[in-house]
């Protein structure tokens, strides 16, 4: 018998040349069943996993069943897929690992090429999804789009294109219109697509791709947007003819990626699919989506964001001045290799009340090396403000800080399960200490 975890942990995390071909392999052993499926396609820098989460919650109000396909997971690998919220169970795992394995190792001897961790993934949630017959599928891809393993999937409902941000360069191109290329990639001919209005070169390449594929643009504009307001709890805004929509994320980039599935959603609608106004509303509402400015815990205060690159960066600024200018804030970091971290440390300094705490995170051989942060942010702020930690001293380190403090854990969502069980450990060892104090 496999054990999940373990099996999943071990499997080749690598990449290789980028091709749909084993995709295609693993579809044809199963008769291309994906074809009887509907599908919401997600792409994009930053921004997929938020819509990934409106989508999901408006489908699921309407009464929908839905399946959600995302990374990466926070605490377990089942997080991964989803259906209603409830992540599929290490039982139905097992068996979709034990069923595929023969098929993973056929595949690796005959073409002499491994399968990768991601490609297993989205296999495993593909062939639950079918088998559980849902009503849709949110699909968000892993990285890119092109050669992306979701975009093995022929004609998806409607591809939602979030923002194009400098990410994965190695991979996906040095420039803008490039990155956007291979977003684009998920665009497929008859069907729809949604971006919220970026600069025209980025614009450009979306319409040119759409046009290309007789696939109908839908392009949201700032103007669309008006009325925007906020408050500790909710973000207020008008989108079109519908008023006073509530949107339980914070910062003004999830107004547009409330926008752009809103406007999702009507195309649904217009396709014959049921999407009240008041499903759309309640979706809104009532999202969570975790590791995005969540608060893990209110004395100490922290606050988590998995801001991973430039854009997420300069987004978390936002927030940061938008909901704590008036607290005393340190940042506690942890950053992927893969990562631009010297202009993450650029962007995070612009905080110049800021303290910061550099962590090596949870993996020496993935994280950047907490000196190394140290040693580069010197170049930005004053030493007295920056110092280094192991990342449970640094969550330990917040129980001497006061209720006008903040502490933003920020830089990986990776972390975040280390993190939780470490404020876990910490209010576990406070309760048992004030009962012996009884």
């Amino acid at each position: 018998m496999i054990d999940v975890n373990e099996y999943l942990k071990g499997f080749y995390k690598g990449t290789k040349e980028p091709s749909l071909k084993a995709m295609h392999y693993f579809m044809d052993k199963y008769n291309n069943f994906e074809k009887e499926m509907k599908f919401i396609h997600i792409a994009g820098t930053n921004g997929k996993g938020s819509c990934a989460e409106i989508v999901s919650n408006i489908l699921k109000i309407q009464g929908y069943k839905v399946g959600k396909f995302l990374s990466p997971h926070l605490i377990r690998y089942n997080e991964r897929i989803s259906i209603n919220g409830e992540s599929i169970s290490d039982e139905d795992m097992q068996g979709l690992i034990e069923e595929l394995k023969p098929l993973i190792e056929e595949y690796s001897e005959k073409e002499k090429s491994r399968i990768t961790l991601f490609e297993l993934e989205t296999m495993m949630a593909l062939l639950y999804f079918y088998r559980m017959k849902v009503d849709f599928v949110v699909l968000e891809t892993g990285l890119g789009g092109l050669y992306d393993c979701t975009n093995v999937i022929t004609c998806p409902l409607v591809s939602i294109i979030t923002s194009i941000g400098y990410d994965h360069m190695n991979l996906l191109g040095d420039t803008l219109p490039k990155i956007a290329f291979q977003k684009a990639g998920i665009v497929k001919p008859n069907s729809s697509t949604v971006i919220f209005e970026q600069t025209p070169d980025v614009d450009e390449v979306f319409a040119k791709e759409c046009s290309k594929k007789e696939n109908q643009l839908h392009i949201v504009r700032e103007k669309n947007v008006s009325n925007y307001r906020y408050d500790s709890d909710l973000q207020y805004f008008d989108y079109g003819e519908m008023k006073d929509i509530a949107v339980n994320l914070k910062g003004m980039v999830q107004i547009r990626n409330a926008s752009i599935c809103i406007e999702a959603m009507k195309i649904l609608r217009d396709d014959g699919y049921e999407v009240s106004d008041e499903s759309i509303r309640e979706g809104l509402k009532t999202v969570i989506h975790k590791a995005r400015m969540e608060k893990l815990s209110d004395k100490p205060f922290i606050v988590y964001d998995g801001a991973h690159n430039t854009p997420a960066m300069e987004n978390l600024q936002s927030m940061v001045a938008m909901y704590y200018s008036d607290f005393d804030r340190v940042y506690i970091v942890s950053i992927l290799k893969s990562k631009d971290y010297r202009k993450m440390l650029k962007i995070l300094a612009s905080d110049k009340e800021g303290k910061f705490i550099f962590t090596s995170g949870n993996d020496a051989e993935r994280y950047v090396d907490g000196n190394t942060l140290y040693e580069c942010m010197k170049e930005y702020v004053d030493e007295d403000k920056i110092s280094t930690m192991t990342l449970e001293d640094a969550i330990i380190s917040t129980k001497g800080s006061d209720e006008n403090t903040v502490n933003l854990v920020v830089g990986s969502f990776y972390v975040y399960g280390d993190v939780v069980r470490t404020i876990k450990n910490m209010i576990w060892v406070s309760m048992r200490h004030a009962f012996w104090q009884l």
